[in-house]
């Protein structure tokens, strides 16, 4: 694992990531930035202060942290992440849903980009393979952790909650499962979609450890993420209800559904720039 990253030098790299994803789906004018903005400080604090990683990339991962991305259409902050922690050259990043690419609009492993484990995107189906992830690390005696992310309006899929009954029941208590709570949904705000209710008591009520967090302040996704790893190996598995800003980081995406799958034009991709600090390099 890497040198974990100080606050500041998160925050340098989450404006980095941020610049990729807006330049990104306005390179093939298609993909989804506003979760991707949103969930952009919870993966730079994963991947580069909490996971247990190595870029090099064995599938099987033996004494390295995993994580799963259900909600496979924000791929662009999740290829983003990868090709800066060292995973593949970050110039790679230009082919984003190019035909041939490896970085397609959801993510899938035909390609074989590392650090790409499961194709996602199918909504509902991230909790099941994290959780056998995590059967699969108990039974060769790996206390590594599993970490997934799950989308808000994800929780309507009917699979998330066969696998909510299973993780607490078998004791998987190194699984951390967090969720992009960010209200907003592609037809609109959850809340007039298939309103979600109390998530928390959901959740407690199937057996799991539950914490909230803001996943826009950097300083409180550490301390979320390393609260969680103190639940650990108490017999519970962890549910992190994050919330967020859809869009977050470019004043005009924000706090709007209509962001989830539309792509800027050339004045709105300049503006988001403007919005956000070169810190790494443009690829």
């Amino acid at each position: 694992m890497a040198e974990k990253k100080s606050v500041a030098e998160l925050k340098a790299i989450a404006s980095q990531v941020r610049r990729d994803i807006v330049r990104m789906v306005h390179s093939c004018q298609s993909g989804h930035p506003g979760g991707s903005l949103g969930c952009t400080d919870f993966f730079v604090a994963l991947y580069f202060h909490e996971m247990n990683h190595d870029p090099k990339f064995n599938m099987d991962a033996k004494g390295e942290d995993l994580f799963f991305l259900s909600n496979g259409h924000i791929s662009p902050v999740f290829y983003s992440v990868l090709a800066h922690s060292g995973y593949f050259p970050v110039k790679e990043l230009a082919t984003f849903r190019k035909i041939n690419s490896r970085l397609q609009g959801h993510p899938a492993t035909h390609e074989h980009l590392p650090g790409i484990r499961i194709a996602s995107g199918s909504l509902g189906q991230g909790l099941s393979v994290a959780i056998g992830a995590a059967e699969a690390k108990r039974l060769n005696k790996d206390d590594s952790f599993v970490y997934v992310l799950m989308g808000d309006g994800e929780q309507q899929e009917g699979q998330v909650w066969e696998a909510a009954m299973y993780a607490p029941n078998h004791k998987l208590d190194h699984l951390i499962a967090t969720i992009d709570w960010n209200g907003q949904q592609i037809d609109g705000p959850t809340a007039k979609i298939n309103d979600l209710r109390d998530l928390r008591a959901k959740y407690e009520a199937f057996g799991w450890e539950v914490i909230e967090s803001n996943g826009n302040d950097m300083a409180g996704i550490l301390a979320a993420l390393q609260k969680a790893k103190s639940l650990a190996g108490k017999g519970k598995p962890i549910m992190n209800l994050m919330k967020t800003e859809m869009g977050a980081g470019v004043d005009f995406m924000m706090g709007s559904h209509k962001w989830h799958g539309v792509a800027p034009n050339d004045e709105q991709l300049a503006e988001a720039l403007g919005q956000l600090e070169e810190t790494l390099g443009d690829y």
